[in-house]
């Protein structure tokens, strides 16, 4: 399959890149692990970013009502068209980050590595029913993080206030062409609202950037240290960033807004 793979993409003019993320999945039956990880249904219309050589995408057309694919390679792309002819996809050749991604019901893609964060968070910005998203496993890791694991970040609380995140399986880093560097995980994720009320999103999310570039420290000496915010009275402020949740940050938040301690201002510095 290696080999096939290979000469493939050879004879499109392909070279993988890093800076692309470009690592194509060879094995088919995780191929269709994952795309039956995600239940599609005849009506609904499947978003693929990076379908590559459409070893994923060979499965979801034959299942799908549409096949939505996000191809940044102008070859692979035009190849993609030739190859799913015969199906109802819509191919849109260009970068996920710039263009406007249109409606679907669910995502189902082995994600570039480079640009897994931006692309999460976009995704998480549209209505739709859930994914099936392949990442690298460390940053897998940090999404589904719960409080005080080693591994809970930005990433975690983040992704917890916009989405349920369950780890399916992992995939070796071998059944990709090029390997990646490290192994991958494949994550069902599933937009939601978030549990508490969020008064800010973007104070928020900035008081959360600025807690876990200090997440050893104590809450109060971390936003002393990234917001210059001197407050003794602050809620949790004698915990450490690592122990604490995205509830109760939100009261932290809350609480800054209410005193004035913070502003839209602020979270533009």
């Amino acid at each position: 399959m290696g080999k096939s793979v290979k000469s493939r993409l050879r004879r499109l003019g392909v070279r993988p890149t890093q800076s692309l993320g470009q690592n194509f999945l060879e094995d088919t039956d995780i191929a269709k692990k994952i795309v039956r990880s995600a239940d599609i249904k005849s009506s609904e219309k499947i978003l693929e970013i990076g379908p590559g050589l459409g070893v994923l995408t060979d499965i979801i057309v034959k299942e799908a009502g549409k096949t939505i694919l996000i191809e940044k390679d102008e070859s692979l792309a035009s190849y993609l068209e030739g190859k799913y002819s015969d199906y109802e996809t819509s191919i849109i050749q260009g970068d996920v980050l710039e263009v406007e991604l249109p409606d679907f019901d669910k995502v189902v893609s082995n994600l570039p590595f480079s640009i897994s964060s931006p692309i999460t968070f976009k995704l998480l910005k549209c209505e739709f029913k859930g994914g099936v998203l392949t990442y690298q496993k460390q940053y897998a890791d940090r999404m589904i993080a719960e409080v005080g694991d080693q591994e809970y970040s930005r990433l975690s609380v983040m992704v917890s206030v916009y989405a349920e995140v369950e780890r399916l399986f992992d995939i070796s880093k071998e059944c990709f062409y090029p390997p990646p560097r490290v192994d991958a995980t494949v994550i069902r994720l599933i937009p939601s609202e978030p549990d508490f009320d969020l008064k800010d999103e973007e104070i928020f999310s900035k008081v959360v950037k600025e807690l876990f570039n200090y997440r050893r420290k104590k809450i109060k000496n971390a936003l002393e240290t990234g917001l210059d915010i001197k407050e003794e009275t602050i809620p949790y402020g004698e915990m450490r960033v690592g122990n604490i949740s995205p509830e109760e940050i939100n009261e932290v938040v809350n609480y800054l807004i209410k005193e004035e301690l913070i502003d839209k201002n602020t979270s533009d510095n």
